[in-house]
């Protein structure tokens, strides 16, 4: 099949290199140039690029039948059930869901390649019995979840139809998985089970972002806790004198919000949730609050996780004093814990990514550091990124979210030329992916 990508793409890739270091900030080193241009160049390279871009009716098809199975974290196996049936039809006779609940296909190499991990996410914040029809208007659709993260999954599986369609043999191995756990309080729980159980992945690569250009590469880390006040409780009037949790949990949070944080680098707090009591005449016996708390690095998040402790537990004794009682108590349970990390901005993880998305004629859009299934490998020095998926999204997390296909192929077929220069093709370009020695 007839390339019309291509020459485009060598002429981009000639331009790179005024062209990335003004994205990156960082310089693009001529062996990377040479080993991205030769598989560019490959005629199956060039077939691949035009096979996704004429899967791109039957990849959005696809992510209208998925987006409608309800996947909230901790309740993704439905959803994980069924993309596991779509990638084992495509010839993966050994994918599994593993006993976290991401579904895990590996494609080999021709042997002893780096190891890496493409993945996206299964699970969408919606709760299961959201209305999840979908609605057309203007050439856009509206359903929650329609992008975030529906898309990412569904241009895995148009990589792996590009990869059986061309047979493009590379040197590492591809892991194919769909994550659990990415969103909310499922704590990056099916991205810490996969490094956990497999020690030797040598890079990871998370396709979910609401535009193409998107590269993270810096990991936001996260901490929540969930803090319950007890206490008596009683009646309003004829208990008066009683320590009151609602009470309690007012004073920690004006002690929170009295916090200083420092700027560089960037480090926040808010209490997302607050709950409680039973009506308005009574002394509430139990509040719950939960607290966010983030920074890109773990320093100022650990500094600022004991100053919010403290708040929490000297609100308790100042309500207990108040009253001249000791029946006020508070439990502090950790619900969230997603770390930091920073890697190099000229990392070969971020020379291929930035590489193969000028090649498809996009700019790219380096983020601020963000939290997502990257923050775990970041975080244990192995190279990762996000990227953004094909097409825009917009109103993520919200019943409004909504998705423009205009163009989104160009989302798997710049992933897809990142997938090959990071693993290496045989007989054509090395990986660019170093193979790195298993953890302990």
């Amino acid at each position: 099949m007839a390339s019309k990508l291509l020459p485009s793409v060598l002429l981009l890739v000639a331009m790179l290199a005024v062209t990335v270091v003004m994205a990156a900030e960082a310089p693009i080193v001529q062996a990377a140039k040479d080993s991205f241009a030769a598989i560019a160049a490959h005629q199956k390279v060039k077939a691949a690029l035009d096979f996704l871009k004429n899967d791109d009716a039957n990849t959005l098809t696809e992510q209208k039948t998925i987006v409608v199975i309800p996947a909230p974290p901790f309740k993704e196996q439905a959803r994980a059930t069924d993309y596991l049936k779509r990638i084992a039809a495509l010839g993966f006779k050994d994918a599994r869901i593993d006993k976290e609940g991401n579904v895990v296909a590996v494609r080999p190499g021709t042997g002893n390649g780096p190891k890496l991990v493409v993945s996206a996410h299964l699970d969408t914040v919606f709760p299961e019995d959201t209305d999840l029809a979908i609605k057309e208007k203007d050439g856009k659709l509206y359903a929650p979840g329609i992008g975030d993260d529906t898309r990412g999954l569904v241009e895995l599986l148009s990589m792996i139809r590009a990869f059986n369609a061309t047979g493009i043999k590379t040197v590492g191995d591809i892991y194919f998985v769909g994550t659990v756990g990415e969103e909310g309080l499922g704590d990056l729980r099916g991205v810490k089970a996969l490094f956990r159980d497999h020690k030797d992945l040598d890079g990871f690569i998370s396709i979910d972002g609401p535009e193409t250009g998107r590269i993270v590469y810096l990991a936001v880390g996260s901490h929540r806790y969930r803090a319950t006040f007890k206490g008596p409780g009683g009646h309003s009037f004829l208990k008066f004198g009683q320590p009151s949790a609602i009470h309690a949990m007012g004073r920690a949070i004006a002690r929170i919000s009295d916090l200083q944080t420092p700027r560089q680098p960037k480090t926040t707090f808010t209490v997302g949730t607050v709950r409680g009591g039973i009506s308005v005449n009574s002394i509430a016996d139990e509040a719950v609050m939960e607290v966010d708390m983030r920074s890109v690095e773990n320093a100022p998040l650990l500094k600022l996780e004991e100053g919010i402790l403290k708040a929490v537990k000297d609100a308790v004794a100042e309500e207990n004093a108040r009253w001249g009682s000791d029946k006020l108590s508070v439990d502090i349970k950790l619900v969230g814990d997603r770390p930091a990390g920073v890697q190099p901005s000229d990392a070969p993880i971020m020379q291929a990514l930035l590489l193969a998305t000028h090649a498809v004629g996009v700019q790219p859009i380096l983020e601020e550091a963000a939290s997502t299934d990257s923050n775990l490998p970041i975080s244990l020095g192995i190279p990762a990124v996000t990227v953004g998926r094909g097409g825009r999204t917009e109103s993520q997390h919200s019943p409004g979210e909504w998705f423009d296909p205009t163009n989104a192929y160009l989302g798997p077929q710049r992933n897809f030329l990142a997938v090959l220069a990071l693993v290496g093709v045989d007989g054509v370009a090395k990986p660019m992916l170093p193979k790195r020695p298993p953890r302990q």
